[in-house]
């Protein structure tokens, strides 16, 4: 209860702002950014009521591009005061430190083999975390843009990403390469743009603002999952196996089980549907049908059980 969250940095950057269920406490300081990204102009929020799986988005400002000394590091220090359900008001401190990197020109090394400049940044990209960072930037720019310009923005900064860490040789489209910690993103953004929070046909206006509501205070894994929903595939083959959000992963002898957070569906296929309705998991002879049914209806119960607000739960053929 009567939750805030204070940050604190070193002199090379600064807070640009907070996106998540928070209101800006106007608490000004030298580590307050001109740029505003959602909830700017301050290093404190209010955050009301809390609880284990909140989660807010805290976006910086590098104050000084250019050079920094060899061997120097940032801080940032996030300061949570809340007051427990016993009464007592607790304080809790997250310091966190790393280094800076100053970009060099390529070169070649002893070897004389090329050099990436850009080498530590890429193996240090969390392109999970960056993605949920830009959905939420996304959505808040919705608020006073118009959806086709966000879109747009959205193609901007994928296209300046790319050009920056991709490998490829001019007007060579075949040429075009993504380290692994980069090859996911272009599909998490494939699938923000075709997203119920910037695609809002079928969608009232109240369902548009809880979808986006409930985005900005989720974690990174259940974000995903609003993004790109995940969808497994149950058959006699074998174990449960992920699949491609396509129509080709509809098939007659698979079960489906799709996860888009907001709704839990289990879709059996033709044959299986015929099956069940010819009671043949009723059978002791077909006990593997059986469970080959209860599978995904168990594990979407193990997803509905752990997740608030409950998703709603369909079952189709």
């Amino acid at each position: 209860f009567s939750a805030s969250l204070e940050v604190l940095t070193s002199r090379e950057f600064k807070v640009a702002g907070a996106i998540g269920p928070v209101t800006s406490l106007e608490k000004n300081g030298p580590n307050v950014s001109d740029l505003r990204i959602g909830k700017g102009g301050t290093n404190s929020w209010s955050m009301g009521g809390i609880d284990p799986s909140t989660t807010l988005a805290v976006y910086f400002d590098i104050t000084n591009p250019g050079t920094v000394p060899e061997g120097k590091r940032r801080f940032i220090q996030f300061l949570t005061r809340y007051q427990h359900s016993n009464g007592k008001t607790r304080l809790r401190a997250t310091t966190l430190c790393g280094p800076w990197f100053n970009v060099q020109p390529p070169g070649k090394d002893q070897s004389h083999q090329p050099v990436d400049p850009m080498n530590p940044v890429k193996l240090s990209f969390d392109q999970e975390a960056a993605a949920v960072l830009t959905t939420r930037l996304a959505v808040d720019r919705t608020e006073t843009e118009d959806v086709v310009d966000v879109l747009r923005w959205v193609d901007r900064s994928l296209i300046r990403l790319c050009a920056k860490f991709a490998e490829y040789q001019v007007e060579t489209p075949d040429s075009f390469r993504l380290s692994a910690e980069f090859s996911l993103y272009p599909q998490f953004m494939f699938h923000l743009r075709r997203s119920q929070f910037l695609q809002l046909f079928n969608s009232s206006p109240d369902e548009a603002a809880y979808y986006r509501y409930i985005l900005t205070r989720e974690n990174t894994t259940n974000s995903l999952v609003m993004v790109q929903p995940t969808l497994l595939s149950y058959s006699f083959n074998g174990p449960p196996q992920a699949a491609l959000l396509d129509s080709q992963s509809v098939r007659p002898d698979t079960i489906l089980l799709l996860d888009t957070f907001f709704h839990v569906v289990v879709f059996h296929g033709e044959t299986i549907a015929a099956w069940r309705e010819q009671g043949y998991h009723e059978q002791e002879e077909h006990a593997s049908f059986r469970t080959l049914l209860e599978a995904p209806q168990a594990d979407a119960q193990m997803i509905m059980d752990s997740r608030f607000p409950v998703p709603r739960y369909i079952v189709c053929d």
